[in-house]
């Protein structure tokens, strides 16, 4: 009997094969589906990992495969594999939107040592452990694009006062969706859908240059700025008000991965394991 927020029978299908052996050339491991359902337990509830309940095991066990699995990007991996599968049957929407949200650090989050860190095999890490000072306090800001249905393509994590403009095209730049057989992988969207924060000539320019749409209203200061120049100034970018209304998508997914309230506040040191529960639980919504 599957518990609640546990991995259901159909996602374990899905990633299952993806998962390293039980059993090697060494001690047996214990089973994958428990400890990753002692992981997802831990994100629902946010509770300390010294309060795992006895039927998933030892707390040890659990963190230490989360530490495993997230400096050899085992979990970008799956996240990857089940986009693939999703893109492969014309499920993914390329119309993507992106946003930010600023998640408050608890004061446990801050003081990781310098070494030692489990530093994913992703093009996506940042340096340091992405925290900053914001209006809240301590916090970590996440980057996120998601496609037309509000399923995460891809997370970036800077430190809770960083801009979000500047984060828009690494964002998109880490989309990598492979084909499922032969061809290179698809990395450009149709459309990308911003609100005010990502409006600048120069973030314009550059998604003109790659093809694409980019819907996003101007912001007060630009529109002056464009008046004054007269007939120098040019015609106002076109604006889509109807497409700009799939915007709310995103916000949509900040509201379910913020369900995990693992997530809704930091507790991690490292801006590595943040990221990895991200991951899973992005994982468990193209799954559910």
């Amino acid at each position: 009997m599957v518990g609640r927020g546990e991995l259901t029978d159909r996602a374990w299908a899905a990633i299952a094969p993806l998962l390293p052996p039980v059993s090697g050339g060494g001690r047996r491991w214990r089973d994958h589906r428990q400890v990753i359902n002692a992981i997802l337990w831990k994100l629902r509830t946010g509770a300390p990992w010294r309060d795992l309940p006895e039927r998933y095991g030892p707390w040890k066990t659990a963190h230490e495969r989360l530490r495993l699995w997230t400096k050899d990007g085992t979990w970008a991996r799956i996240l990857d594999e089940v986009i693939v599968k999703d893109d492969s049957v014309g499920d993914v929407e390329w119309v993507i939107s992106v946003d930010s949200s600023v998640v408050r650090a608890h004061q446990h989050s801050a003081g990781a040592r310098k070494k030692g860190a489990a530093r994913p095999k992703s093009t996506l890490a940042v340096d340091g452990e992405g925290l900053g000072r914001s209006r809240g306090g301590l916090s970590t800001k996440i980057h996120l694009a998601v496609d037309g249905r509000g399923l995460p393509m891809r997370v970036v994590l800077t430190a809770g006062q960083a801009g979000d403009n500047p984060q828009l095209l690494p964002l998109l730049d880490g989309i990598r969706v492979r084909r499922d057989g032969p061809g290179r992988p698809r990395s450009r969207p149709d459309v990308v859908i911003a609100d005010k924060a990502y409006s600048h000539p120069s973030t314009r320019q550059a998604l003109r240059r790659r093809g694409i749409t980019f819907v996003s209203p101007e912001r007060t200061d630009q529109i002056a700025q464009r008046a004054a120049k007269g007939a120098r100034g040019g015609r106002p970018p076109a604006f889509d008000t109807e497409l700009y209304k799939q915007r709310n998508v995103v916000e949509r997914c900040f509201n379910r991965l913020k369900q995990f309230r693992d997530l809704a506040t930091r507790y991690a040191k490292r801006v590595a394991y943040y990221q990895a529960e991200l991951t899973i639980a992005a994982i468990v919504l193209w799954l559910r």
